[in-house]
């Protein structure tokens, strides 16, 4: 080959790979494999390496190349990279449109045509700027102060979503986001705690070769020099330059119903809310600038999953198990729409790896309907005045020594008879899984233990109409009615039974695995450990915690008591169905045809399992009437949802 046919070659190969390139990472389209591509790429390499007058430095080929940088150039923007205020409700935003109109004599007389606006996605990522001269990419810079960024031209040309030349030779400057995919940041969870950081930190890399090695993207927002933003967005497509998502909208309303259709499950990388403009960008100048805020445009996030707070004490609370757990005691503060004034602290290794003490300000998230986590503690806004937590060594309601399990990182309260053990025990015991005693709540609980009425949960069966009446709030219509709850849980299934005993670690699961494989009660009663420890699905630690607990005097007393009382029917189990067989169920919303927890041992029967949260490996979602946040984020990560009358077709 001569340098003429070479040269033909050489760009013939350019123009292919940055027609594919275009297809793929502007209009989310591929025409061949990335395999093709790539022998493409590398046949362009071989060419460009024999013949290297040739190289272009808007070549694919020239995307990563040189040595790891000393620092960073400092560099100027033409105009200042504002940042934008926050907004996180549509009153808030109506709030924001009434003040900027009232700045402008024309639009508060209503003389002015109605403004409008264009709204479009808040993408998580880092704001950089693009400078492009007659269509070739020779400038790329970080936000900075807004005045002045940091010069990352060679990290950001690792970009394959970044163009190095333009499809027409403008000169120009675009602004957008750099970012990472969902898909691609799982691997990097453990070092960066979100998209964001993930993609400040690989752009800043001193090491080009660092960067290009993240597969971060780009998508734009926006285009300066032109009147209108919506007309922005198609120059951008026009120039082969992906924008980011968006819409012209004529009112107010008609972003709020933009806001209200995002499906942030769908996407395939972070938002965290919408930013809305004055789509009319002479306009939006008139406006002003308010300290590093342009007044034109402001930030509509969704609601946060995380706040900043103060911890005001430490209480440890004693569970049914007699584990003490520590719980932090809040400034309230709103987090997703719900006002948080405790939060979990799981244990005090936990609290070790915080480096928590009393009176910090602390990072608290709460994802979804998890219970609100302390994540992180900010320690240089300490001033002097914390107090060192530490965990009791006494449970802290009945004076017992706390122990600590061995092999485990938690104390426990040994005492069986603990006042707040055998509180929490009984509200296990009543509810809806295990024996589901309808009208027995935590305070009826409380006022039954206190007039001495019971000592544990078998002596609920023993409890007549005449006891209650004499108790606060108790009249003889409620009273009867309790203790008919009472006897009409009498009957009740193995598996149910099973996990009203309380054993540690036999949740729901294992009392369906132990019904199953043993059939009866008396049968678990009877195994021995090295029986326990040969079942799939049960552990050494499970099978030690089962074995001990039906050879425990207090637990083999009570028991036998329990079962005066309690008819506890033997497992009889059916004949596994191929629809639910390695299958994951969640329910939602209440069912009328029949209880939740006979749904979810039939689920167990047929050879399925369920979940009470909703994530990409759930397989149905059972939804009742009322269905809540388990139902929008099934149709977010498009699970299959079976309506009640649709499940029990498939049950039978």
């Amino acid at each position: 080959m001569d340098k003429r046919e070479a040269r033909q070659r050489i760009e013939k190969l350019k123009e292919t790979i940055n027609r594919h390139r275009y297809l793929y990472h502007v209009l989310d389209r591929q025409e061949i494999s990335d395999a093709a591509l790539d022998a493409l790429k590398y046949e362009l390499d071989i060419l460009e390496k024999k013949f290297p007058e040739f190289i272009t430095s808007d070549s694919p080929t020239q995307r990563v190349g040189g040595k790891s940088l000393d620092k960073f150039k400092k560099v100027e923007h033409s105009r200042p990279m504002f940042s934008l205020q926050d907004a996180f409700s549509f009153e808030e935003i109506k709030e924001w449109e009434s003040r900027i109109k009232k700045l402008i004599p024309r639009l508060r007389s209503g003389q002015a045509k109605k403004m409008d606006y264009f709204a479009e996605f808040k993408v998580d990522g880092l704001a950089v700027s693009l400078v492009y001269e007659k269509g070739a990419f020779v400038r790329g810079s970080t936000r900075g102060d807004g005045k002045i960024g940091e010069d990352i031209t060679r990290n950001l040309k690792t970009i394959q979503a970044i163009p190095l030349r333009l499809l027409e030779p403008k000169t120009c400057e675009i602004r957008g986001e750099v970012f990472i995919a969902k898909k691609n940041f799982k691997k990097f969870s453990k070092d960066y705690a979100n998209p964001r950081n993930l993609a400040a930190g690989s752009v800043r890399q001193l090491d080009p070769k660092i960067t290009a090695s993240r597969n971060l993207s780009f998508m734009a927002w926006q285009f300066l020099g032109l009147n209108k933003q919506n007309e922005e967005h198609e120059e951008l497509l026009r120039l082969g330059v992906r924008p980011v998502p968006g819409k012209f909208c004529a009112d107010i309303n008609e972003v709020k119903k933009f806001f209200e259709k995002i499906d942030r499950g769908k996407l395939l990388y972070e938002i965290d809310g919408l930013v809305v403009g004055v789509n009319d960008n002479e306009l939006a100048d008139e406006f002003g600038v308010v300290g590093k805020s342009p007044r034109a445009s402001i930030a509509w996030k969704f609601p946060s999953e995380e706040n900043v707070t103060t911890v005001e004490d430490i209480k440890v609370q004693v569970g049914r198990t007699g584990v003490l757990t520590p719980v932090a005691v809040l400034k309230p503060v709103p987090i997703r729409g719900a006002v948080i004034s405790r939060a979990t602290l799981h244990n005090k290794d936990e609290i070790s790896r915080l480096g928590l003490k009393i009176g910090d300000t602390v990072v608290v998230a709460r994802a979804g309907d998890v219970i609100p986590d302390v994540k992180k503690v900010l320690k240089e806004l300490r001033s002097g005045k914390e107090k060192v937590f530490k965990m009791p060594l006494n449970c802290p309601v009945c004076g017992a020594k706390a122990e600590e399990d061995k092999g485990e990182i938690l104390l426990r309260c040994v005492n069986q008879k603990c006042p707040s053990r055998r509180k929490r025990s009984l509200q296990y015991f009543s509810s809806r899984p295990a024996f589901n005693i309808e009208g027995l709540g935590p305070k009826i609980i409380d006022a039954l233990l206190d007039q001495g009425l019971i000592q544990n949960s078998a002596d609920l069966f023993e409890l007549k109409e005449g006891d209650l009446i004499p108790l606060e709030r108790f009249a003889e219509k409620s009273a009867g009615n309790l203790v008919r709850s009472i006897q009409a849980s009498r009957k009740i299934s193995l598996p149910r039974f099973i996990i009203a005993l309380g054993i540690m670690h036999a949740g729901e699961k294992t009392a369906q695995v132990l019904s199953s494989r043993f059939g009866s009660l008396e049968n678990i009663r009877k195994a021995g450990l090295e029986e326990l420890e040969s079942i799939y699905d049960i552990g050494p630690v499970v099978a030690k915690s089962i074995y001990g607990w039906f050879r425990d005097d207090y637990n083999r007393r009570w028991l036998d008591k329990l079962l005066k009382y309690a008819a506890v029917q033997n497992f009889k189990a059916g004949k596994k169905k191929k629809e639910f067989i390695g299958k994951t169920f969640v329910l939602t919303g209440s069912l009328s045809a029949m209880d939740r927890e006979v749904a979810k041992e039939k689920i167990r029967e047929f050879g399925g399992d369920v979940s009470e949260s909703v994530s990409k490996k759930t397989d149905f979602v059972v939804a009742g009437e009322n269905s809540g946040s388990k139902f929008e984020k099934a149709k977010k990560l498009d699970v299959k949802i079976l309506s009640e009358q649709e499940f029990i077709k498939l049950l039978s």
